[in-house]
């Protein structure tokens, strides 16, 4: 079975989802095996990052904000704003989809990560992230 999460946005930034994805986990049964989770849009990702320190995130989008900046002369895809190209590249450099294992019913994420939604447009939007829960 596939479940489905919808993310609300307020424009670019990180989104912890770990929390979402650990409910969907504890309601599913499965002890052991592995947490497909997959973003259905060309203009956010996932990653799983430090959720200890705000900065490190910050840090992150200042990052990726600088290098792929908006309004850059080579871009001809841009009927939706300036931002419009650059979700798009940003999303390519980071991932659509994430892998974790389950082991004794959780995911076996570091002590300080999490997952992350990022937005990459700067309007708000509703995002669609799918899960799948596979036992083994």
């Amino acid at each position: 079975m596939i479940e489905k999460i919808k993310i609300n946005t307020n424009g670019q930034g990180l989104y912890e989802i770990t929390n979402l994805v650990s409910s969907k986990l504890d309601n599913s049964g499965i002890l052991n095996g592995i947490c497909i989770v997959y973003i259905k849009h060309t203009s956010a990702s996932l990653i799983i990052q430090e959720n200890a320190d705000p900065s490190a995130k910050k840090d992150l989008e200042n990052w990726l904000n600088r290098l792929v900046p908006e309004k850059d002369t080579l871009f001809t895809h841009t009927s939706e704003g300036p931002d419009d190209m650059p979700s798009h590249i940003k999303a390519i450099l980071t991932q659509v989809s994430i892998s974790i294992p389950i082991v004794h019913g959780e995911l076996t994420l570091g002590t300080w990560q999490g997952i992350y939604l990022w937005e990459h447009r700067k309007a708000p939007h509703d995002r669609s992230v799918l899960l799948k829960f596979l036992e083994g």
